[in-house]
């Protein structure tokens, strides 16, 4: 009997019916937890969500491959979750047209200076091109970024990683740094978030307002555009 329930098991935690679920679950109990700190922005529920699916898997002895596998459903979603930013956009075209000009000048600044100093950092502390390579379209969203890391010399895993994180550092600390700055101007909180969080930081600011939401998707789409224009150009002319 513990033979078959063990045979049980291995089969499961391969399975959809394993990876979907906990990815849900651990977002869902993260939702929860921010809810119940009243929204604190530390209390970032991709951050804590990952914490709870770390936990489970070394709790279970299961491997990233393994969970990965099952959880491969929640991945394939992260392309129309994208495309979804576009309704508020849509919504306020016309405000956002109003503001393309603004719009522009900002994202192009934000996403060079993001660039430059991911570089910057990795000679500062003596990395290799490759790692340089790999820090410098972090802001990014993580598909384009990876893509630039690919033709740049970079690691597209090690970008990923420096993206998801990335956006969860401009989740949790951009509501304070706007408070601290007084800025409370929708149209600046979802540029910001989308020009240096992506996705992550634009999926907590796009429930708050949709103004928000719209700068938000906008900021993404134009970073990922500039970014993989310009970050391959400062990679290749940056001496290493």
């Amino acid at each position: 009997m513990p033979t078959d329930l063990h045979t049980a098991w291995l089969d499961l935690r391969g399975s959809p019916l394993f990876g979907a679920p906990l990815t849900l679950l651990a977002y869902l109990a993260a939702c929860r937890i921010q809810a119940a700190f009243r929204g604190a922005a530390l209390a970032n529920p991709v951050l804590i969500g990952i914490a709870v699916v770390i936990a489970v898997l070394q709790l279970t002895g299961t491997s990233y491959a393994t969970y990965f596998g099952g959880a491969r459903l929640i991945n394939l979603l992260l392309g129309p979750a994208t495309i979804a930013l576009a309704v508020p956009l849509v919504a306020n075209l016309e405000h956002v047209r109003r503001n393309l000009a603004a719009v522009c000048v900002a994202t192009v600044a934000g996403s060079v200076v993001s660039v430059v100093t991911g570089i910057a950092l990795v000679r500062l502390f003596g990395g290799s091109a490759a790692i340089a390579a790999s820090m410098a379209p972090k802001a990014a969203t993580t598909p384009i970024a990876m893509g630039v890391a690919q033709v740049s010399g970079g690691i597209p895993a090690l970008t990923a990683s420096f993206a998801i994180l990335g956006g969860i550092v401009v989740a949790c600390l951009a509501p304070v740094v706007l408070r601290w700055t007084r800025v409370t101007d929708w149209r600046a909180y979802g540029l910001a978030a989308g020009t240096a969080g992506s996705g992550i930081a634009a999926a907590q600011v796009a429930p708050r307002n949709p103004t928000a939401a719209a700068f938000a998707g906008l900021a993404i789409g134009l970073n990922g555009l500039i970014t993989a224009v310009m970050a391959p150009i400062i990679i290749h002319t940056w001496p290493f």
